[in-house]
């Protein structure tokens, strides 16, 4: 009788169980929509907070790239107008190029002289040198004369390397030469005075010379070939006692805007 009493309270709780966990099943699914109702609720805030986050991190992230990019192509523009701008300045010493050639062929200097045009890239006032940018490999060597498109004499190859060279300008101290003056076949002596100065000396006294007369090369002493101008008589210097007198020169070319130059090759 005991064992059928413990058998039926034993049945009776394994029931009393199977009941509740029917009726626990029941209403958890009856009120599903409800508990996920109110874990969607308080968990909204946190949801909120993370969200945002992210957004405020996607947004930073596509912001860098963006300013990536536009560095980026700023940097492409930046190229681009410097290439323009190399191409410009290309464009522009081609132009004054041909015209310095027109010039010079209308003078027949290419008729007259074998030319190699060079560019002057440095000046030296202080002590007469300009340097420019042909040298050995160009066929260069030392004592060739150096003249303007208009067949201005500027004095002479003094240094040469290997692309480059100084050219001693006609105002040096050291630059000696023959001229003459031009239509009157009155001879003098050129010679540099330094810082841009010319002199005329070594002119007979009964020769008359006057202010604006023209000074050109002459082919005595082979320095430089004859007819390059060399300058206009500014002052002259008579003297009572000398046998000769003297003159100032002007230059005929302004060093502040000498840009390209010819090289007499051969004469």
């Amino acid at each position: 009788m005991r064992f059928s009493r413990k058998i039926k309270k034993s049945i009776h709780r394994i029931l009393s169980i199977i009941i509740v966990g029917i009726l626990v099943i029941f209403f958890l699914n009856f009120y599903q929509k409800e508990v996920k109702n109110f874990f969607y609720k308080i968990s909204e805030p946190i949801q909120k907070v993370f969200w945002r986050a992210g957004g405020r991190i996607s947004d930073f992230f596509e912001a860098i790239s963006a300013i990536q990019n536009l560095k980026k192509e700023a940097e492409e523009l930046k190229l681009k107008v410097q290439e323009l701008l190399a191409q410009l300045v290309s464009l522009k010493e081609l132009k004054k190029e041909n015209e310095i050639l027109r010039e010079a062929l209308n003078l027949n200097l290419a008729e007259e002289f074998n030319l190699s045009l060079a560019e002057v890239i440095g000046k030296d006032v202080s002590e007469d040198f300009i340097l420019i940018n042909k040298g050995v490999d160009d066929g260069i060597s030392e004592n060739l004369p150096v003249i303007t498109q208009q067949k201005i004499l500027v004095g002479k190859i003094s240094e040469v390397y290997k692309n480059y060279s100084r050219v001693k300008l006609i105002s040096h101290k050291e630059s000696s030469f023959d001229g003459k003056i031009v239509e009157k076949e009155i001879l003098g002596q050129v010679k540099g005075e330094g810082n841009f100065k010319i002199l005329l000396d070594l002119i007979p006294r009964e020769q008359e010379i006057t202010e604006g007369d023209l000074v050109e090369s002459s082919a005595l002493g082979g320095t430089f070939p004859k007819g390059l101008l060399v300058g206009q008589i500014k002052q002259v210097k008579k003297s009572d006692i000398q046998p000769f007198n003297q003159a100032e020169i002007s230059p005929l070319f302004d060093l502040g805007e000498l840009e390209m130059v010819f090289i007499i090759l051969n004469f």
